[in-house]
């Protein structure tokens, strides 16, 4: 069937609720939880998975080609409680997917799949289950890689897709294990781009997709695929309805970008860690409506909320704010310093910031622009290392 036929038949539900994880606990058959993401990772192209041209594969295609290089993954701490926490890890066991990247045997999957395990296995479309050695994770992400001692042939690496090549409407197909339900395949399309979900560590994740395929309990870890069989993202999380009681897909899931995937991953192949830099502020985007209302120095920027002590940021004597005021509904922190610039480039917004801060390392130094009071002048912060949480 082509996705042309398929998508036709399609509608997406446009309920939005609490979200969840979509790691399954396998003790219990369920799961338990608010927010949690699955990635993507990146590997060395295999030609056998790519179509001879441009055109668009059928979601059977697509799975032929793919589904082998799907891989189930169950987490045990030892634990026979059944407890786990919202993002399947913790007590008990998980349950969850993942996918193949290279052929000397790395696996990307969740973090929250493999969070405090004590022993994890990996169970191939062949049906052999073969012991896991977790190489790395990265909580801020979600994102974990493993790896498997079995022959080269066992594996089917998956080439990883652009995702910012991605528009809103462009169809795409998931793969993985619902429920315990091995290697099952659902298709959607694009529903929104540049989403923002909260990690297991409760920072946030940016530029997350989202898409109208069925994701479920099982499905963490597991690939997102264009229409040319190519992992554009994982699937990660899922909205269940406002006021259910359900804990399956109402049409809202999120997968984290493959271009996230790379860099994650290649740090963690290269050193088994992740290193985020850090400036150490709380903030949010200043409005025409803010400025024009206190009669501030500029029209955007980011406000600085909050500084975070003993971070680069204070280290650096960056000021927060210390007034509340409500302007149109929405509340700001006014009082403190305003961000305008961040090495050289123009900040109009908190995503503009961080994501400037993900080009750079710990250790650092970056030149800030700031406005305090009505005087514009310049600040060096040496940037730090990203703590374990938020509130550090």
């Amino acid at each position: 069937m082509s996705f042309a036929r398929l998508f036709a038949a399609l509608f997406a539900s446009a309920v939005l609720g609490g979200a969840v994880a979509v790691g399954a606990a396998a003790l219990i058959g369920g799961f338990d939880g608010d927010t949690t993401i699955v990635t993507e990772t990146s590997a060395e192209p295999a030609p056998r998975l790519a179509p001879a041209s441009g055109a668009a594969l059928s979601v059977n295609e697509i799975y032929e080609r793919a589904a082998s290089g799907v891989v189930r993954i169950n987490a045990s701490n030892g634990s026979t409680s059944g407890s786990v926490d919202p993002f399947g890890g913790g007590q008990g066991s998980a349950l969850g997917s993942g996918f193949v990247i290279d052929k000397t045997g790395h696996i990307v999957t969740n973090y929250h799949v493999v969070r405090d395990a004590g022993q994890v296995t990996v169970s191939f479309s062949n049906r052999d289950t073969v012991k896991a050695e977790v190489v790395g994770v990265d909580p801020s992400t979600d994102l974990a890689v493993l790896r498997v001692e079995t022959s080269a042939s066992a594996l089917t690496p998956l080439s990883l897709g652009n995702s910012d090549a991605l528009r809103v409407g462009d169809p795409v197909v998931a793969i993985g294990n619902p429920f315990g339900l091995d290697r099952t395949v659902t298709a959607g399309i694009v529903s929104a781009l540049q989403r923002l979900i909260t990690a297991p560590n409760r920072f946030t994740i940016d530029h997350v997709i989202q898409t109208d395929a069925p994701i479920n309990p099982g499905n963490s870890g597991g690939p997102l695929l264009n229409a040319r069989g190519q992992v554009i993202g994982v699937n990660t999380q899922i909205e269940t309805g406002t006021g259910t009681s359900a804990s399956g897909n109402v049409g809202i899931g999120f997968a984290v970008p493959s271009k996230t995937v790379k860099d994650v991953v290649a740090q963690i192949l290269r050193t088994g860690r992740v290193d985020h830099a850090y400036l150490g502020i709380s903030g949010q985007a200043l409005t025409d409506d803010v400025a024009d209302t206190y009669n501030l120095p500029v029209e955007s920027g980011v406000l600085v909320g909050s500084v975070t002590s003993g971070s680069g940021a204070a280290k650096a004597g960056l000021k927060g704010g210390e007034t509340e005021v409500v302007v149109a509904g929405e509340s700001y922190t006014l009082g403190g310093d305003i961000i305008v610039s961040f090495d050289g480039d123009k900040i109009s917004s908190i995503e503009e910031l961080r994501d400037a801060i993900s080009g750079k390392k710990p250790g650092d130094e970056v030149t800030l622009v700031i406005y305090r009071d009505a005087n514009k002048s310049s600040v060096t912060v040496t940037l730090g290392r990203q703590p374990p949480s938020p509130q550090g």
